[in-house]
């Protein structure tokens, strides 16, 4: 029904554009409102795992909804799925796994089971690519909505790229890494992503500092 109600507004749109009309704000039409989504994770997921609204629904083997304590205190947010975790359907598969796994018990001193865990975009891009502002949009509702139910007390966004989707915000990410960022109810501190701390050891240090902070702030 969405795809044919698409087809009717672009259709209505190439009319008004063969007649003179000229578009001046965008129109956006794969979005959803939060306040129409479900009020519990449950049916959440399940709307998720359904979810054909952007063309990564037909290039991704599953969506990633999110996985964890469903009131839990920390919220990890990864930008987007990967190509290992599309192709097992696990949440951080291989060493980039093992190492969020030993931040979590090993310095937060929590069990890796009571933190949710989730993504910004829910599928994986195509190919390399950066998720586009259109799937983007697509998924935002779905993870604002989580961050709504689940009410963690620290939201923790891995590495710049999921920083930028939930802040929106372009700028230097080393100078937001293991900030305080108000957010709501919630407080906001990024950390460098598992995967960019196994290329650069160099910065476990100031990862473990960051995770201080988080552990603190708790």
């Amino acid at each position: 029904m969405r795809s044919f109600q698409n087809l009717l507004l672009l259709q209505n749109l190439y009319r008004l554009k063969a007649v003179g009309y000229d578009y001046i704000d965008p129109i956006v039409i794969n979005h959803r409102d939060e306040q129409t989504l479900p009020s519990q994770l449950g049916p959440l997921h399940s709307m998720i795992s359904q979810c054909h609204l952007c063309d990564l629904s037909k290039s991704r083997r599953q969506p990633m909804s999110g996985q964890g304590n469903p009131k839990a205190d920390v919220m990890f947010i990864d930008a987007y799925v990967s190509l290992a975790e599309d192709e097992s359907g696990e949440y951080y598969v291989g060493r980039s796994g093992g190492s969020l796994k030993k931040m979590i018990e090993n310095v937060l001193e929590m069990p890796y089971e009571e933190t949710y865990i989730t993504h910004a975009v829910k599928c994986k891009p195509l190919g390399s690519n950066r998720p586009s502002a259109s799937e983007w949009n697509s998924c935002k509702s779905y993870l604002f909505k989580q961050i709504e139910l689940v009410a963690p007390q620290i939201i923790v966004p891995l590495g710049p790229e999921a920083y930028r989707l939930v802040c929106n915000d372009e700028g230097n990410f080393d100078q937001v890494r293991g900030q305080k960022i108000e957010f709501g109810r919630a407080t906001i501190i990024p950390i460098y992503h598992p995967t960019f701390l196994l290329r650069n050891p160099s910065l476990r240090q100031t990862t473990f500092n960051d995770l201080q902070i988080i552990k603190s702030a708790l």
